[in-house]
């Protein structure tokens, strides 16, 4: 994720959950009209939408995740406040899915759902 996307942008990143990486991988190439590229993070292989300097996203197999409580995930910006943000979830009627976690040179992350029962990430590129 680029500067000007944790200074300016609210939503910075998405994951879209997907049964089949390569079936997924052609299909979003082709509608999209832009490459998709293989990518690996420890054990977990996903692809990366090209996006240069913009918001970008990645395809991310995840079997059965489309449901009531899954999804696509949106990253929200919370650059230099994680912890903060964290920490105001429960006391606004939310529930941390999963704490603070890192997600390597991008930063770090919280998976929460939101007062509404969305589950949404807090994205920050530092944990502070």
């Amino acid at each position: 994720m680029s500067d000007f996307n944790s200074q300016h942008n609210r939503a910075v990143w998405f994951d879209v959950p997907v049964a089949d990486l390569d079936r997924a991988q052609s299909f979003y190439a082709a509608v999209l009209g832009v490459k998709v590229h293989k990518e690996k993070f420890d054990a977990t292989e996903f692809c990366v939408l090209d996006h240069r300097d913009g918001n970008g996203g990645c395809l991310i197999r995840e079997p059965g995740a489309i449901t009531s409580s899954g999804g696509i995930l949106v990253y929200m910006n919370v650059d230099g406040r994680i912890r903060d943000a964290v920490a105001q979830v429960e006391r606004h009627g939310g529930k941390v899915v999963q704490a603070v976690h890192t997600i390597g040179p991008h930063g770090c992350r919280a998976i929460v759902q939101d007062s509404e029962g969305n589950r949404i990430a807090l994205h920050s590129t530092r944990d502070a």
